[in-house]
């Protein structure tokens, strides 16, 4: 991947369009499907009548029940707004031209025609590539690591600034080495940025999520579902404290997203339902803060937002196919 030192970060104008465009109708589907979740969560059961109802008990005259307890809980629960969801568009050898577009959109005779809001959260699969790009792109944007995890990548990833969380981690070693990196980071003061003041506290922490091989296939990484998760889950927890868990990831299995795509929006995906097993596992275990779920990618991420994502990674949905490896340029 060629990595010129002073990047072009002109574009075009119809490139940049079609980037704006690509970007209103993923965020277009990411809220329809969000609102369908929470419509279909919200549909009361039937009542079912046994054959046989045993006799009843006759109440005191006095008995005045309130209104609410003769309502089904979805009539007199307030319905919460949906959550939002989580948008990281996959940049991965695409320039760095291409994500300042989305970042900080050019100027339109027209503001009218694109009221999408800029995008913050860019996720990256190269470390080499992502530390290249944060180097000359702004602060403000928030990075993800998303690709597999190598040890020998740890501490170098750790030691960016603006880096927002590293969604791969798969074994307690990759764990110790990013607490390692990013503490040391922190001693030596890289938190304190050009014209910003020192990172404390909450702001020095790295996110992390545990990635889980839902799918078993030898192709992908991930700890297998069960107890691993669990024990990673608390070993994060309780021996890195520079790093914060944020949740779990899952890259779920192709077949799996096609099937149930095919299916239609009832059809359920396993790979999610596991993910959020797991989820639900883990914090029954452990307690502590929520842990957040981030599955779904450009072919299956309405789905994953049915089946209870926090977080998508859309790639081809935004940018479109991507360049070869040996084609791509910063």
């Amino acid at each position: 991947m060629a990595s010129p030192s002073t990047p072009d970060m002109q574009i075009a104008p119809q490139r940049a369009k079609q980037l704006l465009e690509n970007l209103s109708t993923v965020t277009r589907q990411i809220q329809a499907a969000n609102k369908s979740s929470r419509a279909v969560s919200a549909i009361p059961l039937p009542i079912r009548h046994p054959k046989n109802p045993p006799p009843l008990t006759p109440l005191p005259r006095s008995y005045n029940p309130p209104l609410n307890h003769l309502l089904p809980s979805s009539l007199t629960t307030p319905t919460n707004p949906p959550s939002q969801i989580r948008l990281t568009a996959v940049s991965k050898l695409h320039p760095a031209s291409a994500i300042l577009a989305l970042h900080r959109p050019p100027s339109s005779p027209s503001p009218s025609t694109n009221t999408t809001p800029p995008l913050t959260h860019f996720g990256e699969n190269y470390a080499q590539e992502l530390a290249t790009k944060a180097a000359v792109l702004p602060r403000s944007i928030k990075w993800h690591f998303i690709g597999a995890l190598q040890s020998n990548k740890c501490k170098s990833l750790a030691e960016i600034p603006n880096l927002w969380a590293v969604e791969s981690v798969d074994s307690v070693k990759k764990a110790d080495l990013l607490e390692r990196g990013r503490r040391e980071w922190v001693e030596r003061g890289k938190g304190e940025g050009e014209g910003e003041e020192k990172m404390n506290g909450e702001d020095a922490l790295l996110r992390v999520f545990v990635q889980v091989n839902t799918s078993g296939e030898d192709s992908k990484s991930g700890v297998q579902p069960g107890g691993q998760v669990v024990e990673l889950c608390r070993h994060i927890r309780q021996n890195c404290p520079h790093l914060r868990l944020q949740g779990l990831m899952t890259i779920g299995a192709i077949a799996r997203s096609v099937s149930s795509q095919a299916e239609g929006a009832e059809a359920e995906n396993e790979d999610f339902s596991c993910l959020r097993k797991e989820r639900d596992r883990v914090q029954e275990i452990l307690g502590g803060e929520s842990l957040e779920l981030s599955m779904g990618m450009s072919g299956d991420f309405e789905s994953a937002i049915r089946a209870g994502s926090d977080e998508v990674r859309v790639g081809s949905g935004i940018f479109g196919e991507r360049p070869r490896r040996e084609d791509a340029v910063v």
